[in-house]
């Protein structure tokens, strides 16, 4: 190979070579498995037992940094330049739905080898949203007034008031005994709840304000803008609130149901002495909530405040009247995001069920306890690499189908995220 990738240098680039002489179909192998599989090495064993092609894991890295690369230059490119990733739509969707949600992912050093070498375990926040073409079912009522059972089941409202790892969290006490069978809300005739079509994925670490043009581009590609119904869902975090401020007002913003239950799960369990008061009073805050309701809930959240008194300034976060605090500045400072039944009634979801599916197939490439990526380059190429094969409209593998080989000169470094300072 090395003898007529030299006869035929001119034409090493058109024939879809790089410059370590790997051929295109080869090389979508190497990035697909990359994509998949839970490390380099072990897309070495699967490329060496499936494919039978000899290739080492630093070669599939680098290979996987070099598509991440122009993964990254076309999703920043101008779409008037046709370079776009998604595939502009015949027609614009029936409801279009944003979500989006922060990680964690670990990172190093490069040139320092494996491990940490800063302060802090080398954390860095990546940012991961999904723009969801999807179908839906306009109601003249509430086609679900009670809630789902899933929310009035102890064990399964502890595990997900944890899963959501609030600051406000206390350690959970023992579990009150299970709801009776008459005492669980009946499910509607039909699912209500609109239907994925095509999910696209972005992930980064950029910064919320150049993630949030990242997703514009993409919905604008998309034509999410000019469909008939269009929600906009996250949880408290602010960066989520700034860029639907920012590039979708026309979109409904909603507020992840799961993170409101989950802060009325803490701090009905702070207010009472036994796990079963605690658990009555919970499902009365949250059939409210689910009920759009909040004016109510709030009313009977102040009185509550009313008879404890406000928080002293060196309370701990376990303090009953710093959790109620804090629930009541939530549940003010999101109030116009939690008309469910709206919501429902207009065929839009009222969770990030979507999001917090999709975080967890991120997670599954890019994050794990010996996992740690080279900041920045590193960590933003397995995010692109990842987000790509994880879209709907299978735009890795067209993507590399497409990119011409490189020639012998080494690309320019892309430009450096570490000098963008990352927006809580």
């Amino acid at each position: 190979m090395h003898r007529v990738a030299r006869l035929f240098f001119p034409l090493r680039e058109t024939l879809g070579f790089d410059s370590r002489e790997l051929t295109p179909t080869a090389v979508m192998r190497i990035t697909v498995l990359a994509a998949e599989t839970r490390s380099f090495e072990r897309a070495e064993k699967t490329v060496c037992d499936g494919a039978g092609l000899k290739v080492s894991a630093k070669t599939i890295e680098r290979v996987v940094h070099d598509v991440g690369r122009e993964l990254e230059q076309r999703r920043d490119a101008p779409v008037k330049l046709g370079e776009a990733l998604a595939r502009r739509p015949e027609q614009p969707p029936d409801l279009a739905v944003v979500e989006c949600d922060g990680g964690r992912i670990r990172t190093r050093e490069p040139g320092h080898g494996p491990g940490v070498h800063r302060s802090g375990e080398g954390w860095r926040e990546d940012k991961n949203a999904c723009l969801i073409r999807a179908k839906r079912r306009v109601f003249s009522e509430d086609p679900q007034p009670e809630p789902p059972a899933c929310f009035c089941d102890p064990k399964h409202v502890a595990k997900m008031a944890e899963t959501e790892a609030l600051s406000v969290a206390a350690p959970l006490p023992s579990q009150p005994k299970p709801i009776e069978p008459s005492d669980q809300p009946n499910f509607p005739v039909e699912d209500w709840r609109p239907k994925r079509l095509v999910r696209t994925v972005l992930s980064s670490i950029a910064n919320s304000e150049r993630f949030g043009r990242q997703m514009a581009r993409e919905a604008k590609q998309r034509r999410f803008h000019e469909a008939a119904a269009r929600a906009f869902l996250g949880d408290g975090l602010p960066w989520n609130w700034s860029i639907w401020k920012e590039h979708f007002r026309d979109f409904t913003p909603i507020l992840d149901f799961i993170h409101a239950l989950s802060y009325l799960f803490v701090l009905a369990k702070s207010l009472h002495a036994t796990a079963e008061d605690a658990w009555s009073q919970y499902l009365v805050w949250m059939r409210g909530c689910w009920q759009g309701e909040v004016v109510q809930v709030l009313e009977e959240l102040r009185r509550w405040q009313d008879r404890l008194g406000l928080p002293p300034a060196d309370t701990t976060e376990q303090d009953p009247r710093k959790l109620l605090a804090k629930t009541i500045l939530y549940l003010e400072h999101n109030q116009s995001r939690m008309d469910y039944p709206k919501y429902r009634r207009q065929g839009m979801p009222v969770t990030t069920a979507w999001m917090e599916s999709l975080v967890k197939e991120v997670n599954y490439r890019a994050k794990g306890t010996e996992m740690f990526w080279n900041d920045p380059e590193g960590a933003e190429a397995i995010l692109q690499v990842r987000a790509a094969a994880l879209c709907d409209d299978n735009r890795l593998v067209e993507h590399l189908k497409t990119r011409p080989g490189y020639p012998f000169t080494r690309r320019p470094k892309a430009p450096s995220y570490s000098t963008q300072k990352s927006k809580s």
